[in-house]
């Protein structure tokens, strides 16, 4: 796992060493990484485990999946880019069953891929307020990036304890 990100930085880095929005298709490229494995554990996990929750008031995998997908959404509204249309952010929580999961997780995957090279170098050091915390827009693009990731790591937990041993570390 550690050779692939390597790989996977030391590539962005020299295909794009001359762009002037380095940071944010480093970003992209780490949170790509991130988001694949999440996705690779949502498919790991039986339709069963999806109702699995390791204590009473605690998100279950599928809330959990769902909860990534709302937080990319939810981040990149903050930073000028309304959801799609056909995106309905009062509802998302509403949605269930692991291939529906898994749909509306990799639409929101996409949407925020395809934003993080829209924000402007220049536009980087930006105030953003997020509710949560006020922070620059560069601050923005790292903690959609740490936001999947921690909910990755909340995920091999998850999976570890139902005996689903993540797909990339077989």
């Amino acid at each position: 796992m550690k050779f692939l990100l390597m790989s996977v930085l030391t590539l962005s880095f020299f295909a794009m060493h001359a762009q002037d929005n380095l940071a944010q298709t480093t970003i992209q490229a780490v949170l790509s990484g991130n988001q694949d494995q999440v996705i690779q554990l949502a498919e790991a996990f039986s339709e069963e485990q999806y109702d699995w929750r390791p204590a009473e008031g605690v998100n279950s995998v599928g809330e959990a999946l769902m909860h990534v997908a709302g937080g990319n959404y939810f981040l990149a509204s903050k930073m000028g880019f309304a959801p799609p249309e056909d995106v309905d952010m009062m509802n998302l929580g509403k949605i269930t069953g692991k291939d529906n999961i898994i749909a509306a997780l990799k639409k929101s995957n996409a949407f925020v891929l395809d934003k993080i090279t829209m924000v402007e170098t220049a536009a980087l050091n930006e105030e953003v307020d997020f509710g949560f915390a006020k922070m620059n827009k560069l601050g923005g693009l790292l903690a959609m990036m740490e936001h999947n990731g921690e909910h990755k790591g909340q995920l091999i937990a998850y999976a570890r304890s139902n005996g689903v041993v993540p797909p990339w570390s077989k």
